[in-house]
């Protein structure tokens, strides 16, 4: 009974960072302020312009909307056209349209870990509440601290390896997670996603992932604060 109880326990802790993450990772996939925000950073309207595709700024938000909502639809392929040289035109090869499809399949991925996290911890949590002891309650506020230490420690070693090198590290994460090179397909997808732009994207990311670990560490830390003088400690 007692091993059995750690190891639900130290399930809680290391479903924390991961429920933080994929949260993050889904609000940022899903923010078209940072899309519009990082296509002006890193002037991909521009880039498209000296390639010889004219798109508006209205325009290129449309994309990136339409990105968006490919990523949550039921379709399996995205086709966006646009006007060139006074005809439509087929934004994306067929194989960036795979890599999309690939890339759709992570966003997914995503969603199903922040459900599956979400709901081991309300129900580990539930537990813990509906036995209403005030130790059960700190360690339930003292898994939570420890969650987050994991939570600071990926952090840590994500900034860490941007630092070493961001590009390389991206390029490791595509080996890692796609089994093809339509990532690095000949088209207007690498235009519209420059390496600068995912950079910002993952400070973006690392920022709510960081923001959501504060709210945790504040309620779990501030719980223990209020009952540090409690005699079951």
């Amino acid at each position: 009974m007692k091993l059995l109880s750690t190891l639900t326990l130290w399930l809680f802790i290391l479903c924390i960072p991961i429920l933080l993450l994929s949260a993050s990772v889904g609000w940022t996939t899903n923010s078209l302020w940072m899309y519009k925000y990082g296509s002006h950073k890193y002037h991909v309207v521009q880039s498209l312009a000296e390639s010889g595709l004219h798109l508006a700024d209205i325009e290129l938000e449309q994309v990136y909307s339409e990105l968006t909502d490919y990523f949550n639809s039921d379709k399996q392929n995205i086709r966006l056209t646009v006007i060139k040289a006074g005809k439509p035109f087929d934004l994306f090869t067929p194989e960036e349209v795979m890599h999309f499809r690939d890339v759709k399949g992570l966003v997914r991925l995503d969603y199903w870990l922040f459900l599956g996290t979400l709901t081991y911890i309300l129900a580990y949590a539930g537990g813990t509440l509906i036995w209403r002891h005030k130790l059960s309650l700190r360690r339930l506020a003292w898994a939570g601290v420890a969650g987050v230490g994991v939570t600071l420690a990926l952090i840590v070693a994500v900034g860490l390896g941007s630092l070493v090198g961001f590009s390389q590290l991206f390029w490791q994460f595509h080996l890692l997670f796609f089994n093809n090179v339509h990532w690095a397909a000949k088209g207007y997808m690498l235009m519209i996603f420059p390496l600068g732009f995912f950079y910002f994207a993952s400070l973006v990311c690392v920022s709510i992932f960081a923001g959501l670990a504060l709210i945790v560490a504040g309620v779990s830390g501030g719980y223990l604060v209020l009952t540090r003088n409690n005699n079951n400690t």
